[in-house]
Order: structure tokens, then C-alpha cells, then sequence
């Protein structure tokens, strides 16, 4: 395997005299029903806090994913979420930024002076195929990117294919994919390399590792026919 097929951004350009502007799409993400939101309410009076606050400020970092999916707002499929006493806010659709907003606005009918923080808990994103780990990984940030993702999942193995990193997305219309050339500069400005709640991220492998994979199999079936073969000729001389 050549050094070439692992080496990501491969550009001549990059490099200590002749520096390189990379500029990336950045994707405000819109508010879906089933996204899970963490509204903190900050008021003056401590009791009005808590009142409103599902989770403690003191204890929210402690929390699982699970414990802040329960102690979140869901997005209902009308595109809302119930606050208590206030009443449902309509916030799919919205970006984040948008919909806190939104929600103080509501919110300061009741407590003028309050300050509303959302933040979302459910960014989840899945990493697959020939990376060292596996699985599905929380982004506690509003925006992560595919090389943050592979970062969380240790990094692609020597077999994963480079040029070939496949992005797939549910949309309004349907799941929809992107082939995508970590080897390729422009990747920074795919609207896919920025990743949304969702998203899953498959490395495809490479030739060798099907290659390897073969060679495998193929020495354990000459181990395997050829203790056989020994057996039957051991049992041929005893009789």
C-alpha cells in the first residue's frame, strides 16, 4: 500500500511558504420534530428558575445522553415544544439560534427580564465501516465536521479508502448520499463535508483489505484440508 493512498488533503500548495485559504460551508441546521432541546431559563429569582428548568444548572454536565434526552424538550410532530404554564412554541423549521429566540419571546410574557439559552442535546452522528472505532457519537457543539467525526472514532484504519467516503443524509424528500475525496482540497467546500444531527458517515474499504481478507480465508481452508489430508493419511499407515 503506498504512502500516497493515506495522506489526506493532497495538494502541492500546502506548505510553509505558500499558505493555502481554505474556506468551508458552514450549514445552519433547521429544527426538526424529534430534535431534543435543553432550555435553561435564567431569571432573578431563583425559584422561577427552577420552576421552569427541567434539569438543574448544577447538575446538567453530570448527565448522560439518556438523563438529557428525558430532561429535554422533544419536538413534537406539530413542530413544537410544550414549556410549562407558557404552553406550546413553534420552533421546527428554525435554526437554533432562531428558535431561541423565539422561545424568549414567549417566555418574557410571563417573566419580562428573563433569558432564555437552548441548546441542542440530540446531535447525534454515526461513524462506520473501516475506521479503529465504530458507533454513534454526540456532538456536544452546534456544528461538527466529517474530519471531527473521524477524529471521534479514531481515525480511519490503513484500509479505508480516502476517496471514497460516503455522507448520507435524511432529508425533507427522502435519505440522500455523497461520495466524498478526503484527498481532494474542494472537499471543504462540499456542503456535505459540514455534518448535521443524523448524519451517517461510512469508509468504504480499500481493494488490499478485500485482498487481504481473501488471502485469509484462503490459508485457513489449506490449514484446515491440509490437517484433513494428514489425518487421512495418518489413519491409511495405522491400518
Amino acid at each position: 500500500m503506498s504512502n500516497k493512498s493515506t495522506i489526506y488533503i493532497n495538494n502541492p500548495n500546502l506548505n510553509h511558504e505558500v499558505p493555502v485559504t481554505i474556506m468551508d460551508t458552514i450549514i445552519e441546521y433547521q429544527l426538526q420534530p424529534r430534535d431534543v432541546l435543553n432550555v435553561q431559563i435564567k431569571t432573578l429569582d431563583a425559584a422561577s428558575s427552577a420552576y421552569f428548568n427541567l434539569q438543574s444548572e448544577n447538575t446538567f454536565q453530570q448527565f448522560s445522553p439518556a438523563a438529557l434526552y428525558l430532561g429535554g424538550y422533544s419536538i413534537m410532530k406539530n413542530g413544537s415544544i410544550n414549556l410549562p404554564e407558557i404552553g406550546q412554541v413553534t420552533v421546527a423549521g428554525l435554526t437554533l439560534s432562531e428558535a431561541e429566540e423565539e422561545i424568549q419571546k414567549a417566555v418574557r410574557r410571563y417573566l419580562p427580564n428573563a433569558n432564555v439559552i437552548v441548546k441542542m442535546v440530540s446531535f447525534k452522528i454515526s461513524v462506520l465501516g473501516e475506521v479503529n472505532a465504530p458507533g454513534y457519537y454526540y456532538i456536544y457543539n452546534e456544528q461538527a465536521n466529517l474530519l471531527e467525526a473521524l477524529a471521534l472514532a479514531g481515525d480511519m484504519t490503513l484500509f479505508g479508502n480516502r476517496e471514497n467516503i460516503t455522507i448520507l443524509r435524511q432529508t425533507k424528500t427522502g435519505m440522500k448520499g455523497m461520495l466524498l475525496d478526503l484527498r481532494n482540497p474542494n472537499i471543504f467546500s462540499s456542503e456535505y463535508f459540514q455534518l448535521l444531527p443524523n448524519d451517517m458517515v461510512y469508509v468504504q474499504p480499500r481493494k488490499e483489505r478485500n485482498q487481504r481478507d481473501n488471502l485469509s480465508t484462503f490459508n485457513l481452508l489449506s490449514i484446515v484440508f491440509g490437517a484433513i489430508s494428514s489425518v487421512v493419511l495418518l489413519l491409511n499407515y495405522t491400518n
